[in-house]
């Protein structure tokens, strides 16, 4: 039980070392790179340039002369036929993704799928758009995302009637946690049911109190 996460977070990060630096160690001069000064290769060092490099692309947009030359990066992408499609796409989801006005999903919540009885999780969004709302004509929309297992990221929008889900009172990152771990993680609330149905039981039972012994008369 411990090897095994442990083990898979090593490999995890020892491959994502790999990648960037497969990216980044390309882009740097020879003589900065330590590997051309020492007979074995170190590890990690276009991880560390890639953050530098990050954290100055970060400092220069963050002034004037910085933000200027990004809105005029950014007047470039929109003119360009291709590219302005795809970075219109990335802008929305990075906006709606890492937005703080509450466009995150809701609730989770079960609908029934693919038969009737069987039943997958889904994660509500909130109201449908108007023009949807309008054409199908019913107030009582829900627009929900049922999320392909392991694999969150894929999955369906669906337009549904809100007596066809059934909310539950999971959090959403409970939720993303089944669905990621198959089933296999379960959320905590249920822990905590168990030991409110035990701690119910306890108390129907009653406590029986032995009689207290008389003391002798003096």
């Amino acid at each position: 039980m411990i090897v095994g996460p442990v083990a898979i977070t090593i490999y995890v990060v020892w491959w994502f070392i790999n990648l960037v630096d497969g990216w980044v160690k390309p882009l740097i001069p020879n003589s900065y790179l330590p590997d051309n000064f020492l007979p074995f290769n170190v590890p990690g060092v276009g991880l560390v340039f890639g953050i530098v490099g990050l954290m100055l692309i970060g400092a220069l947009a963050a002034n004037l002369f910085g933000r200027t030359i990004v809105s005029y990066g950014v007047i470039l992408l929109d003119r360009m036929p291709v590219v302005r499609g795809v970075y219109r796409l990335l802008k929305q989801i990075f906006t709606t993704v890492f937005s703080k006005q509450g466009t995150s999903f809701k609730r989770v919540g079960l609908i029934e799928f693919p038969r009737k009885g069987l039943y997958v999780i889904v994660f509500v969004s909130g109201d449908p758009p108007g023009e949807i709302k309008d054409k199908l004509d019913n107030d009582e929309l829900m627009t929900v995302f049922m999320p392909n297992a392991p694999n969150p990221t894929t999955g369906f929008v669906m337009f549904m009637p809100a007596k066809d889900v059934i909310l539950l009172d999971m959090a959403i990152d409970d939720g993303a946690k089944l669905v990621i771990s198959a089933g296999l993680v379960a959320p905590k609330q249920s822990k905590l049911k168990q030991l409110a149905e035990q701690a119910k039981k306890k108390q129907a039972t009653p406590t029986v109190v032995p009689p207290k012994e008389e003391e002798p008369a003096a």
